[in-house]
């Protein structure tokens, strides 16, 4: 609607009246309680962590590659804001097959009102149901399970061994995905990754599917199983990663979605480089939990952040927040709200 000024006025107007604000502002003006200010105080937090000198890990659960966090992951870590991730196998793999195979996804926002018939004729059309999106067998897990076998053998005959991220770091890295991209590569959170050689562990990599395929190659004596390295050597490798990290600075903070194997491996390395390498070490400089699980049962992913102090992971002196809500929501914002890509404009 018009102001009623001459245009060009109208159009000055605009640029230097109007009221403007970025999404960390929008945060500041809206979001006062309960979550919203968990939320607000967790993403002012984060980034006096990052202002300080501190790095951050992240600790990744769920399903949040076929979720597309990658839109806002990708930039994270391309920008700096990300500096170690710690995720599910799942998580891993389903990043690239985003990047291979994002046209043949289904999507099914009424998946709450299926019946079993339903999902069965989602199983016999080769669609692996996540959530109210489902990732396309053909497309995603028989396109890299023939490319990632021949790395697998390749290591093998020369006797060298990997962790599972760095063989889909050399595959990225390599023309065997060329012309195969479906997805947009700027939303591709591990091919940004790949780029930096971003520091990863994986616990449990096992249970992801091409782990699983791994599995069964391994049992049918095609590939031996001393090609991948393990858990313990993940382990093995994050306390290296976490004193270079945690030099300097605020240290190394600890930003979790979801709960689980990827959040409780990593957690531990404070901890275990205390007493069981015996050497000095500085605590987690940051934390939050973004997650929906309660605290009950002993669920270790419901715990409170208190809970943690008892076992040497964090202190009392750890800026602490944890956010019951739904991670594709917020994490996508918190991550908007430290990238600063946007300026909105109040009308």
């Amino acid at each position: 609607m018009s102001s009623g000024l001459p245009f060009v006025a109208e159009i000055l107007y605009n640029v230097f009246m109007k009221n403007e604000t970025t999404i960390l502002g929008l945060f500041q003006k809206l979001f006062h309680n309960f979550n919203s200010r968990a939320m607000k105080d967790a993403t002012l937090a984060y980034k006096k962590h990052l202002d300080d000198g501190g790095k951050m890990l992240l600790a990744m659960g769920g399903a949040m590659s076929s979720a597309q966090m990658g839109i806002t992951l990708a930039a994270m870590i391309k920008e700096g804001k990300i500096h170690a991730v710690s995720c599910t196998g799942a998580n891993l793999e389903e990043s690239i097959f985003r990047l291979v195979a994002h046209d043949s996804y289904k999507d099914y926002p009424d998946y709450r009102y299926f019946t079993k018939e339903d999902d069965e004729a989602i199983l016999n059309r080769g669609e692996r149901r996540v959530t109210d999106t489902s990732i396309p067998e053909e497309e995603a897990f028989r396109v890299m399970e023939p490319i990632i076998l021949k790395y697998w053998k390749a290591a093998e005959a020369k006797g060298e061994r990997y962790f599972p991220h760095e063989y889909f770091y050399q595959i990225l890295l390599s023309d065997e995905l060329k012309g195969k991209y479906e997805g947009n590569p700027e939303h591709c959170w591990l091919l940004e990754a790949a780029k930096k050689n971003l520091p990863i562990v994986v616990p449990g990599w096992e249970d992801s599917t091409l782990g699983n395929i791994f599995a069964g190659y391994c049992k049918a004596g095609e590939i031996k199983p001393s090609v991948m390295k393990t858990g313990v050597e993940y382990m093995m490798y994050l306390y290296d990663k976490y004193v270079e990290l945690s030099e300097g600075g605020a240290g190394l903070g600890f930003f979790q979605i979801g709960g689980g194997i990827s959040g409780d491996f990593p957690i531990c390395v404070v901890p275990s480089i205390k007493y069981d390498l015996k050497k000095p070490v500085r605590p987690w400089g940051y934390f939050c939990q973004i997650s929906d699980s309660t605290t009950s049962y002993g669920s270790y992913s419901g715990a409170t952040p208190n809970e943690k102090i008892t076992w040497d992971k964090l202190t009392k002196e750890t800026p602490m927040f944890v956010i019951e809500s739904d991670a594709t929501i917020v994490a996508p914002l918190i991550f908007e709200a430290i990238l600063d890509r946007y300026t909105l404009t109040e009308k």
